[in-house]
């Protein structure tokens, strides 16, 4: 490693330098941030042979992982442990270790401010850290989902700032991740990636590197186009699911099941694609990314309207499931008010843990804040905390009940928020007076023989 530094001080071409490396497998990587997207690609790069350091400001974290554990559904123990077996992983929180490192990727979070604003503080803090540990040589990645011209606007003048030169001393591109919780199909290895540098030599070692891991690559013109890229994406996911909430809203008023025509009209080979509905949007992505969008549209004097307009069905939904709720119960002689609520599932998505943005969330708020006793059963997640910022109700937290016979035929509703495929769906539909289903997750079958009654979104 101390030849190749030697190697970067001692020559300009510092693009063949890098490749160089990567071809050898020689090149160090360095991975800012070990969540959702950072854990499955380092270990992606540390099974490939490469060199590999993670760099988390939770030392629980970095300590789990010292000891092979993944924290991440996605990211078998197995697999951390034998890249740590391996010599070819490391975690720390030592951020002068990145120094060391050949290439940086930066994965982490970007919320949004209370104001819908994008919230950059953590690629600030990302790249103060790089800029302070800087050498010649080196390949800054940012994978982040953010607004387009970040790459260039805020990370390449906070690296020439420190004195290095774009080409000449550092390179600099933009690689949005596509990561897919919980779905088995579709993983670091086999889902395309985008890369677009900041210059022509970056995209093209960017590009280079991304190949050693994954299957499909590519490259586009700038690293603004691969920021609007993932921004489009989901952009267009939360538009088209918010076109099959207000479908669905439809439907129910018009006594038409919303899932059956969304099945038909899948049927078609062209110009459909199917988006179903349910209770909103969760995860970091769908919820987030198109407020990126629309806010630097905005800064440039432009109104996205389809945006703000999904945006509020969208976020619109857990009222509507709430109002759900409320006239099942009245149609049997019920109040919110006093009730025993059972949710069942409160991840944003099946089978997985993650409750960003879940709006399960948000279902449960609103229902205790009109007098509801709620509890929810959910294999994933152990406990559920509230952010009393934005909470109507109690706020208080609540954890997760095992799903017995007695907490079933107890709840005065069953409202199911998550469809995980290990809850026994068949004992619910046998022992619950009324079950409101907010993902289909009951099928024909299912309901024909309930002893429940049965409302679906």
């Amino acid at each position: 490693h101390q030849f190749s530094v030697f190697l970067f001080r001692n020559t300009k071409m510092v693009k063949e330098q890098i490749k160089k490396l990567i071809d050898e497998k020689g090149a160090q990587i360095g991975v800012i941030g070990l969540g959702y997207v950072g854990l499955p690609l380092i270990v992606e790069f540390s099974l490939k042979g490469f060199p590999t350091t993670g760099f988390e400001v939770d030392n629980k974290k970095v300590q789990a992982i010292k000891s092979g554990i993944s924290h991440i559904v996605d990211v078998p123990s197995s697999d951390v442990q034998k890249c740590i077996d391996g010599g070819k992983f490391t975690a720390t929180t030592d951020f002068a270790k990145l120094g060391e490192c050949d290439v940086i990727i930066i994965c982490v979070p970007t919320p949004l401010r209370k104001t819908k604003d994008p919230d950059m503080s953590f690629i600030l803090a990302a790249g103060g850290e790089i800029k302070k540990h800087m050498r010649r040589g080196q390949l800054v990645i940012l994978e982040s989902t953010t607004y387009p011209g970040t790459t260039d606007e805020v990370l390449q003048p906070m690296f020439e700032d420190a004195g290095f030169a774009l080409d000449k001393d550092f390179l600099l591109a933009f690689s949005p991740e596509r990561v897919d919780p919980g779905n088995p199909q579709f993983q670091t290895h086999n889902i395309p990636k985008v890369v677009g540098g900041v210059s022509a030599d970056s995209g093209e070692v960017a590009s280079h590197l991304y190949s050693q891991v994954v299957e499909n690559v590519h490259l586009v013109s700038s690293a603004r186009v691969a920021e609007a890229c993932k921004l489009w994406e989901n952009t267009f996911r939360a538009i088209n699911i918010g076109m099959a909430n207000e479908m669905a809203k439809v439907c129910n008023a018009l006594g038409i099941d919303s899932w059956e025509v969304v099945r038909a009209a899948a049927t078609k080979p062209f110009g459909f694609m199917a988006f179903y509905p349910g209770p909103g949007i969760g995860g970091h992505c769908i919820p987030l990314d198109p407020h990126y969008l629309s806010w630097k549209a905005r800064q440039h004097g432009f109104d996205s309207q389809f945006i703000t307009l999904a945006e509020q069905i969208n976020s619109g939904m857990p009222k509507y499931v709430s109002a759900l709720v409320r006239d099942a119960l009245n149609d049997n002689e019920r109040s919110v008010k006093g009730s025993k609520i059972l949710i069942l599932g409160v991840a944003y998505k099946k089978d997985i843990d993650d409750m960003r943005e879940s709006p399960a969330l948000s279902v449960i708020d609103l229902l205790r804040s009109q007098g509801a006793t709620v509890v929810y059963h959910d294999p994933f997640v152990p406990e559920v905390t509230f952010d009393h910022a934005y909470t109507i109700g109690d706020g208080e937290p609540l954890y997760n009940l095992e799903l017995t016979d007695e907490l079933i035929s107890s709840s005065d509703c069953v409202v199911i928020c998550t469809e995980h495929t290990n809850v026994d769906y068949d004992k619910v539909c046998e022992l619950a007076p009324l079950i409101v289903d907010t993902r289909n997750a009951l099928d024909k079958k299912r309901r024909e023989v309930s002893n429940a009654k049965i409302v679906r979104l």
